[in-house]
């Protein structure tokens, strides 16, 4: 690939997702673009280039940005973030929350939902602590084909094993063919799946008591993780909590949070008064 046709094609893809693509990555680009440039009837990825220069179409821009989101997720990852949500997140919410009886979480870059059905499986695991409560649990990703997938709570046989309990799977689950499996309604209908990127204005969708903007920072550069982590905060309650990757920090990034002492990954605004911070 020319080396200007590569510039345009990630330059493209970090101004609508904020994903960064170094040259070490051509070969991503290239795999990942060729079914983009047949299902345009483009010949080569030289030509796709020459076509964007002529015109920005909007259904090329949009394909070859879908093409190229890491989409890697799978249930109770890395469990650690589960276990917080389960025996210290929740517990603090709701004492805190007792008069509204309601609690929002948000599950960002939701990729095809697993992250986000684990969630809504910790809530019916606590379901008696959350009777009357409304947990309102919202997944957003800025794939329409994770979104479809996520609403849609089909996985195959190897998703399914990556990470879930084979009691949860047994419980929450229904079998649907030889190798495909999908949640069972009453836990599809916890959750609110819809498109969004990271990069727009959201604020019209907090407030949330929990944010999970898990392994997806560390793809952005330093300005990018600072205006999403601003966004983040922006939609926060005041006593609210952020969950990040074990590999991502707001250290030397952003002002807005702070790290919560003991807790790796668990982060509160830089206003609260949470007791367990640093």
């Amino acid at each position: 690939m020319k080396s200007e046709d590569f510039e345009l094609f990630s330059t493209l893809v970090k101004q609508r997702s904020g994903l960064i693509l170094t040259a070490d990555k051509a070969y991503l680009l290239e795999s990942r673009l060729f079914p983009v440039a047949r299902k345009h009837n483009i010949k080569s990825l030289e030509d796709m280039a020459q076509v964007l220069r002529a015109r920005r179409e909007e259904t090329l821009m949009f394909d070859i940005t879908e093409a190229m989101t890491t989409n890697e997720s799978f249930f109770f990852r890395d469990q650690k973030p589960f276990t917080l949500f389960q025996k210290t997140l929740l517990p603090k919410l709701l004492a805190a929350r007792v008069d509204k009886k309601q609690i929002r979480i948000w599950s960002a870059a939701a990729s095809s939902g697993q992250e986000a059905y684990s969630l809504a499986m910790v809530c019916v695991e606590e379901a008696v602590k959350l009777q009357d409560w409304r947990v309102e649990i919202i997944g957003t990703d800025i794939s329409r084909e994770m979104v479809n997938r996520a609403k849609s709570g089909i996985y195959s046989q190897f998703e399914v094993q990556r990470g879930l309990p084979v009691t949860h799977l047994v419980k929450y689950f229904q079998q649907i063919s030889g190798d495909k499996w999908q949640i069972k309604d009453s836990i599809r209908q916890m959750v609110q799946f819809r498109e969004g990127n990271l990069l727009t204005d959201f604020s019209a969708a907090g407030p949330f008591d929990i944010v999970l903007c898990r392994n997806v920072l560390i793809y952005f550069d330093l300005p990018t993780k600072a205006h999403v982590l601003g966004s983040i905060a922006g939609v926060m309650q005041p006593d609210g909590f952020l969950l990040l990757g074990g590999a991502e920090t707001v250290l030397g990034i952003s002002d807005k949070f702070k790290i919560v002492s003991g807790e790796h990954g668990l982060y509160v605004k830089a206003e609260s008064s949470y007791e367990a911070v640093a």
